[in-house]
């Protein structure tokens, strides 16, 4: 390889999701008969809601809508936006100032981190955690440090000793999502208190990664990290409407915090994707402010509850780690005496079963599990699933 194709260094730890590979497997897996349970992706079949598809049909028609204008968002998404978050945080954000629209929540991540680290500057992640969290860090010459959630009494926690010894005077910010991906676990009011307090003492910005945060089982109730004492001047809240409105296609996402750091977001979204998507805003701003919007929501999360609740009744006796939230849960392959990437090949050959192994996805730990989601399939074709799983990862 001559120089001029040597990957430069801030990609040289970027690794592959492994989604997009397990995807055409399953696409020639399906193309050569049979049927094939699609869990490796975070797909939903639950759509949209309705007034966003009439918001979208009638957005392609208008040139307002057809413009890079105004850059950081339209007025009345950056004001759902805020409106949004501030119900959530209880704090009062100025849409003009603590607001900016990026083209999904992954790119509001990844403009985030741009925006605050300099080069080496480290950023504490949960583990496991979506590898392109990782990645984002990697990508803005930031230094992920990995704080474990541990699987203990039943569910996930995360380590809050081990957070706090991973902070060194070097972190710049903790990066945390509740639920969070892959494993659907999320932090409790004692957890956040943890991290409140960590930020505070040691002046660190909290990224919450908010895509998933209504989307909570069990009688539970969404908690936002800005409610605790001096958080709201330290969080900055990045939200997407690809998860809770099913609006995965529109490529909407908001960045919502103090107005400084606020000001080098948008700076950074102005020299990327310069605007996001016109034609989808007003669609996605609709959907949060619709008078049914709550109902909406709540609908969506009481299905994909029904279900995880299938999942985890289907796989009963095996190391399926049941998910308090979210759109997936995770299988320890490892302790069936297989690999992550073993275990995913035998589920699609023996068992027609599409499921990511979570290589890179945390830890040398998070190899050894293969991610269900069970957003995407519905409880009468879930039904059966624990069968196929045993018959394929048999010794």
């Amino acid at each position: 390889m001559t120089r001029r194709h040597e990957r430069v260094p801030r990609l040289r730890r970027v690794a592959g999701i492994g989604v997009d590979r397990m995807g055409a497997a399953a696409d020639e897996a399906g193309a050569r008969g049979g049927d094939v349970l699609r869990m490796e992706n975070l797909d939903t079949d639950i759509r949209p809601p309705v007034a966003a598809v009439g918001a979208t049909r009638d957005a392609a028609g208008r040139d307002d809508a057809n413009s890079y204008l105004p850059f950081h968002g339209q007025a009345a998404m950056r004001r759902a936006a805020a409106r949004h978050v501030g119900r959530m945080a209880g704090v009062n954000y100025d849409p003009d100032r603590e607001c900016v629209i990026t083209a999904g929540g992954l790119n509001g991540c990844l403009a985030t981190l741009l925006a605050l680290l300099a080069p080496g500057d480290e950023v504490v992640l949960s583990d496991p955690t979506y590898v392109g969290m990782i990645n984002c860090v990697r990508i803005a010459e930031g230094v992920p440090v990995l704080a474990p959630f541990l699987w203990t009494g039943g569910a996930w926690r995360l380590d809050v000793d081990a957070l706090a010894h991973a902070v060194t005077p070097r972190t710049r910010a903790l990066f945390l999502m509740s639920p969070s991906m892959p494993s659907g676990g999320t932090l409790d009011a004692a957890a956040w208190d943890a991290v409140a307090r960590l930020c505070r003492e040691r002046d660190l910005w909290l990224l919450y990664n908010a895509a998933m945060e209504r989307i909570v089982f069990d009688g539970a109730r969404p908690l936002h990290p800005a409610v605790f004492p001096g958080m709201a001047e330290r969080t900055i809240t990045i939200g997407s409407a690809s998860k809770e409105l099913r609006m995965i296609g529109w490529r909407v996402g908001w960045v919502v915090g103090p107005a400084a750091a606020l000001a080098d977001v948008a700076l950074v979204t102005i020299s990327d994707v310069v605007a996001p998507v016109g034609i989808a805003q007003g669609a996605v701003a609709a959907a949060l402010d619709a008078a049914d919007a709550e109902r909406d929501v709540a609908e969506a999360v009481s299905e994909w509850e029904r279900r995880r609740d299938v999942l985890c009744t289907e796989l009963e006796g095996l190391p399926l780690r049941r998910p308090s939230g979210g759109w997936s849960a995770l299988l320890d392959a490892s302790a069936m005496g297989w690999t992550g990437p073993e275990a995913s090949e035998r589920l699609l050959a023996r068992g027609r079963i599409a499921a990511t192994p979570m290589e890179h996805w945390g830890g040398p730990g998070a190899s050894g599990f293969v991610r269900l989601v069970f957003s995407n399939e519905p409880v009468d074709r879930l039904r059966g699933l624990g069968e196929r799983v045993r018959r394929s990862l048999a010794q």
